[in-house]
């Protein structure tokens, strides 16, 4: 049974930063990837950053150069700098772990990017 937990959140001004950490809890296989997700009020839940089992990682256009995911040597752990944050980052943030078919999600972490 996979529990991921995030811990990180926030309220930042406008080009402060902050780090967002998820813990794998329950699985003890590796994982195929982990990733973040963002939900902002009134939008859909989009992706925001992810780290393949190979230790490939992809951003979203709108977070490329200023977030920087990372991981624990055991993929147990998943990481987000989030660096020159912008009042569009303001959402709740998710971690999310893939398996086969299966998705896993935490129970989100609310950034809130406000001066």
């Amino acid at each position: 049974q996979v529990r991921l937990v995030e811990s990180g959140g926030g309220l930042v001004q406008p080009g402060e930063s902050l780090r967002l950490s998820c813990e794998n809890l329950g699985f003890t296989y590796g994982l195929d990837a982990m990733a973040w997700y963002r939900q902002a009020p009134g939008k859909e839940r989009e992706l925001v950053a992810e780290m393949t089992s190979g230790g490939t990682s992809t951003y979203a256009e709108a977070v490329k150069g200023r977030f920087t995911i990372s991981r624990n040597l055991a993929k147990t752990s998943l990481h987000m700098e989030m660096n020159n944050l912008k009042p569009e980052d303001t959402a709740v943030y998710y971690c999310n772990g893939r398996y086969g078919p299966a998705m896993y999600w935490g129970q989100g972490t609310q950034v809130t990017v406000s001066s």
